[in-house]
């Protein structure tokens, strides 16, 4: 085994943490470190692109590499070699997969050069994951929070990855085929995958995006609307440069972390203190429920000292400081990613210290109509109604007055919102400012009841049936300018 053979036969070794029976005697202590180790890992994919570069000594001639994936989940078609130095004093000849070798192939490298060159190797690999989740610490008056982000890194590719760089991909990468799968195959299907363009164009479609970013942060392209380079504060010596791809972001962690395989590791994202927020009151059956609910509310923005990214989707856990030199658990919940603009609210669930209910005051039935031998007739209000041979009641409207009481036993004012859905053509009449109606089956009621007292949410809901339904257009108009 010549100095190369030796050099490139360990390289293969350490790239993938085993040792091959023809490898077994090498003499470990001549082969070159890792020199960088890089990975952006996918959150919408079980997909993972390594980049990682070597220092290796090349001979005039021809010098065969080795490169194998056993016990890994590399994905064998995606393999790549480039020269990042001298490359125009290397070339590479050919690519082998020996059949009496499984899940390892050899690279020919042709040098004009006696010496040490840089090379990079490049793959995919599934089995590297990563998630999301978010600690906020409310003040005593719940005014503002403290938020913090972490990132957990799962590392179950069989490879351990050394002082790598780790960068994370927030968005949907619409991919063909699962890595994991790729790297189990034998040989002859491997061959097969390697001359199929369909997964050729699912590999340059990952890594042209992920170098559209490198390109956009490079030349400082953009500061916001998806495009561009961003940079948020975080505590020394960690932070997340966040990079923009139109559709997704990519998430750069500040110096290098070792992720053995079978490990996982937590790094912080951000970290911002006073972020203001709101509480609100809900009622929202269907989103919710039926009951009044307390909300807290924070938005993704500058104002509230966030808004440089989007932040990914992941678990939110609630504290409130108590007063007393301690914390109060508040709420559990998955959130969905949140653009910047957007809202993220989390749901604390009902508080007993206020009391909802909807009473019903009164009903009434009006605006009939009659038909008679297929002619439809109006009816005048008063006394009752007789259904005559070949006669039926054709259309009519139900009138029912409501109130929507909130009692707040609580030491401060709140804010509700109220959004009821009724079925039917439905017509809401109230005197009280703040309600709307919210699609043409809801109606929506905001209010604020201050410490220790009730409020009344007084309306009426009309709701048309029959022939009366069809013609629910024209009255809903003719009532929208009227409460005008």
């Amino acid at each position: 085994m010549n100095t190369i053979t030796r050099y490139t036969a360990a390289l293969a070794v350490l790239l993938l943490a085993t040792l091959s029976a023809h490898a077994k005697n090498i003499d470990l202590s001549t082969v070159p470190n890792r020199a960088t180790v890089q990975l952006t890992i996918y959150n919408s994919e079980d997909l993972t692109l390594v980049r990682e570069t070597r220092v290796v000594s090349f001979n005039k001639g021809v010098n065969p590499l080795q490169f194998s994936w056993a016990n890994t989940l590399i994905d064998p078609t995606s393999v790549e070699l480039r020269f990042v130095s001298t490359p125009d004093k290397l070339e590479l000849v050919d690519t082998t997969f020996p059949h009496d070798k499984p899940q390892m192939l050899y690279w020919n490298v042709q040098s004009e050069i006696d010496g040490d060159a840089t090379i990079e190797i490049s793959y995919f690999t599934s089995g590297i994951s990563w998630r999301a989740d978010y600690v906020g610490i409310a003040s005593a008056d719940e005014t503002t929070m403290k938020l913090e982000n972490f990132v957990r890194v799962i590392n179950r590719s069989g490879e351990d990855y050394e002082e790598a760089q780790v960068r994370l991909v927030v968005g949907t990468v619409n991919l063909v085929e699962k890595i994991a799968a790729l790297a189990q195959v034998s040989m002859n299907r491997v061959n097969e995958l390697e001359a199929g363009a369909r997964e050729r164009l699912r590999q340059n479609a990952a890594k042209d995006a992920i170098e559209r970013a490198d390109k956009s942060a490079a030349f400082g392209m953009g500061t916001g609307g998806g495009s561009g380079r961003y940079e948020i504060a975080a505590r020394k010596p960690k932070e997340i440069v966040k990079e923009g791809l139109s559709e997704y972001f990519i998430y750069t962690i500040e110096g290098t972390e070792t992720i053995p395989n079978g490990w996982s590791k937590r790094l912080r994202s951000f970290e911002a203190a006073d972020v203001p927020f709101k509480v609100q009151y809900r009622y929202r059956p269907r989103e919710y429920g039926d009951q009044l609910v307390r909300m807290y509310i924070l938005t993704n923005d500058v104002k509230s000292k966030l808004g440089t990214t989007p932040m990914p989707d992941g678990i939110v856990r609630i504290f409130r400081d108590n007063g007393r030199d301690g914390l109060s658990f508040l709420a559990s919940q998955q959130t969905k990613y949140v653009p910047i603009g957007d809202k993220i609210e989390v749901n604390l669930g009902a508080d007993p210290e206020v009391i909802f209910e909807l009473i019903k005051l009164r009903a009434s039935r009006d605006n009939i109509w009659m038909r008679v031998n297929g002619i439809d007739f109006f009816r005048q209000v008063g006394g009752p109604i007789q259904i005559e041979e070949n006669s039926s009641v054709a259309g009519w409207d139900d009138h029912a007055v409501f109130t929507q009481r909130i009692r707040n036993y609580t030491a401060k004012p709140i804010e509700v919102e109220v959004r009821r859905s009724y079925g039917g053509h439905v017509l809401y009449r109230s005197a009280i400012p703040g309600v709307k109606r919210h699609d043409f089956q809801t109606v929506e009621f905001k209010t604020t009841v201050p410490a220790g007292q009730r409020a009344d949410l007084l309306h009426e809901v009309v709701t048309s049936q029959g022939r009366n339904a069809k013609q629910s257009n024209v009255t809903l108009q003719k009532a929208d300018v009227q409460a005008e």
